[in-house]
């Protein structure tokens, strides 16, 4: 496992991430004594960055896992949650206030059976983009709360979390320098589309960490293809598809490949994948620690060729 500090935060993380959010049952029904032995073998694995949110599973993952950590020296692992996304009784909720954003972290510590959190974000900004005040209540009134918490000493970092890179660069851009110590982006550091290679520059140049997220696409690079509220495109999953079946004759799982890859850029701090199965997670830490076929991977990304870079909009 290698590990390298996100931004200037001081924090030493391990190339690949430990994402809970299938300890909340996201994907499938989960037990805890298996999301037990999966944070387990990721900590035994040599990770150390495990990240989770309130949203996930509305509450359950935070709360499956502050269980799991009770087991786990605090020394062995950075946390990192997140405020601005919620739910209950199967309905999704945002509150980027301040006040929301500062209860959050509270409640958030007592799920996780902790008393300081590593690194807070403001959970998938895209959100607050469409509601009133925009990115700028983010910048005006969610941020400077976590500030606030940080001066306390409360969480240790802050960052912001999104799908569309140009909103972390707008808020990036319009708050003071400082505030904002790392950003995650997910489903754009994947053999499918690499745009995040090109805002790097953007973000090292200001001191910010990068934290890649979903090196399968959210199922998209996967055998068993996309489950059904997938919001991509159907030329993009076809061609996803198509490049799934051509790994799959070489002998070589397509999951393998796009894990090598997420992984393989030497200045993204980290890359997270999620599972509560402990076979997965054991798996998912031997593939990160293997170099990819670079020329199956070539052959990949023909395969995909004009859908290479093809998004949608989150959900």
């Amino acid at each position: 496992m290698r590990y390298k500090e996100l931004g200037h935060t001081g924090m030493h993380i391990s190339h690949l991430g430990f994402g809970a959010s299938s300890l909340g049952s996201v994907f499938r029904e989960t037990n805890e004594k298996e999301s037990f032995e999966a944070v387990e073998a990721a900590i035994e694995g040599g990770i150390n960055f495990i990240d989770v949110s309130p949203y996930y599973g509305h509450y359950k993952a935070e709360t499956v896992l502050g269980k799991a950590l009770r087991k786990i020296p605090r020394d062995k692992y950075y946390l990192s949650t997140k405020v601005g996304r919620y739910g209950k009784d199967g309905v999704n909720t945002w509150d980027y206030s301040a006040r929301r954003a500062t209860d959050s972290v509270y409640e958030s510590m007592e799920r996780l059976g902790i008393d300081h959190i590593d690194l807070i974000n403001v959970h998938d900004i895209e959100f607050q983009a469409a509601l009133p005040g925009g990115l700028q209540k983010v910048v005006e009134e969610t941020l400077p709360a976590l500030v606030e918490l940080r001066e306390k000493g409360v969480v240790g970092h802050v960052g912001i979390t999104d799908l569309q890179l140009k909103n972390l660069q707008w808020v990036v851009e319009h708050c003071e320098e400082g505030t904002v110590e790392s950003i995650l982006n997910f489903c754009h550091y994947t053999l499918n589309d690499d745009a995040l290679s090109d805002s790097i520059d953007f973000f090292e140049q200001r001191g910010i960490g990068i934290i890649n997220a979903s090196p399968l696409s959210m199922g998209l690079l996967s055998q068993r293809g996309v489950p059904s509220w997938h919001p991509a495109p159907k030329t993009l999953v076809d061609a996803c598809q198509r490049a799934a079946e051509h790994c799959s004759k070489k002998g070589y799982p397509i999951e393998q490949l796009a894990v090598q890859y997420s992984v393989s850029n030497p200045r993204i701090a980290s890359t997270l994948f999620s599972s509560a199965n402990p076979d997965n997670v054991r798996r998912n830490i031997q593939w990160a620690n293997e170099e990819p076929d670079w020329q199956l991977v070539r052959e990949v990304q023909e395969i995909i060729g004009d859908q290479k870079r093809v998004t949608w909009a989150n959900s």
